[in-house]
């Protein structure tokens, strides 16, 4: 015996469980792992529910984060096509954008029956939790309740509020894990130095001492203090030796000789003549640099010159573009001022030719053209309009305006029977 209803439904879900098991969206070897501390968490559920309340206030006191809420119906014909939607639509966010990509997803519901859950057993809400590239969490009912994006999802939480425990660590928990780290790497750092300084200790009571490294260059030192006052009195009595013997082959007399001799040789090829032409070719050489001197002047002036016509000439020209360009911006201006001028004019005319039509089409709809054709317009006591004869009550002082002023009346007998309610285009005030 089985409940009629229930019974094809739960075959149905059977059904489509081995169905899609056999395409391999329910392999383990699809599933992802949840990240650690996620920076944003998209939620998929009821925004008035008490599913996210729960969610809000557990991420609250383990660990806040930002969570960005995807409203959707858990529960009814659209339940399914609107949790599809909201799961490709968390996927589909760029990353970077205005509204930021979450980094875990929990489709989350409370508890309910079979029916009440029928939405997450829709084929397209399955494969799209099996295709998601965000981590996807199901917290879908009670812990007893099984749907198939449960099979579907990276990770079933038996409860909503589960689900906020599995995305997030406790803050606290880790602020004492890293205080503890902290206290471990503070000792290890410690016993290193403890470690390096008696390794440095038992160095430096291996290395000599200083004495013991100076006493073999000390002895060197000595030994050629010792042999260098012989080998200094030694190497000067041979420089003496040398110096004295340079000094006999040397002699004085003879080199006077031979300068005495140059002089006279010299002396004797001078002569008043050769002053005398020596003088005659410095003024040629003095003439020739002063003739080249002018010529250089005069080069030098020249070249001036022509570069002085030639920038005169570019100023000119220069000159002459400036001014055409000036007339033909004049020339422009004047055309756009011309074109301006047509342009306002013309709109001057469209909109008084608009001004006259709209007042011509006020004229013709004013109620004082009905007026004018025979009918009046009735007022009450206060000046309020009276559109129908049963809002006159008997005896009321009226007013009625014609097209050419208004008559003061009384209301006299009872309120005619109500006539029937004449088109939109009769309504109004007019009778």
């Amino acid at each position: 015996i089985e409940p009629a209803g229930i019974g094809a439904l739960m075959a149905l879900v059977e059904e489509r469980r081995r169905r899609l098991q056999a395409e391999g969206l329910f392999d383990p070897a699809r599933k992802q792992l949840l990240p650690f501390l996620p920076q944003v968490v998209g939620v998929v559920t009821s925004p008035t529910g008490a599913v996210i309340r729960d969610i809000l206030h557990r991420l609250a006191d383990r660990f806040p984060r930002r969570v960005i809420l995807w409203p959707v119906r858990v529960q009814g014909e659209t339940c399914g096509p609107e949790v599809t939607a909201a799961i490709e639509g968390f996927n589909a966010l760029p990353e970077g954008g205005p509204i930021p990509r979450p980094d875990v997803i929990i489709v989350a519901r409370g508890g309910g029956s079979l029916e009440d859950l029928w939405g997450f057993n829709d084929e397209s809400v399955v494969r799209a939790a099996a295709g998601s590239d965000i981590p996807l969490v199901s917290a879908v009912g009670h812990e007893t309740d099984v749907t198939l994006i449960d099979f579907a999802a990276d990770v079933r939480a038996p409860t909503p509020t589960a689900a906020a425990e599995m995305v997030v660590p406790v803050r606290a928990e880790l602020l004492n894990r890293l205080a503890t780290l902290d206290a471990r790497l503070l000792g290890g750092l410690v016993r290193l130095i403890e470690a390096r300084r008696v390794a440095w200790r038992a160095a430096a009571r291996a290395l000599p001492t200083a004495d013991a490294l100076l006493a073999q260059r000390r002895q060197r030192l000595d030994l050629l203090d010792l042999r260098l006052a012989p080998a200094l009195a030694a190497l000067s009595s041979a420089k003496h030796r040398r110096l004295d013997a340079a000094a006999a082959r040397l002699t004085v007399a003879p080199i006077l000789q031979r300068r005495h001799r140059q002089f006279d040789q010299t002396a004797a090829r001078l002569s008043f003549s050769t002053l005398r032409e020596a003088n005659r070719s410095l003024s040629q050489r003095l003439e020739a640099v002063a003739v080249r001197g002018a010529r250089a002047v005069e080069t030098g002036q020249e070249r001036r010159r022509r570069q002085l016509d030639g920038l005169a000439m570019r100023l000119d020209v220069q000159i002459r573009r400036r001014r055409d360009w000036a007339v033909d911006a004049g020339l422009r201006l004047d055309r756009g001022m011309a074109m301006l001028r047509r342009a306002l004019e013309v709109g001057t005319a469209r909109r008084a030719d608009a001004l006259g039509r709209a007042a011509a089409l006020l004229e013709t709809l004013s109620y004082r053209n009905v007026l004018a054709r025979g009918y009046a317009l009735v007022r009450g006591p206060a000046g309020e309009l009276l559109p129908r004869a049963a809002a006159v009550p008997p005896g009321a002082n009226l007013t009625l305006e014609f097209a050419d002023g208004t008559v003061a009346a009384k209301a006299a007998g009872s309120a005619p029977p109500a006539r029937p309610k004449p088109k939109a285009a009769d309504q109004g005030a007019l009778f």
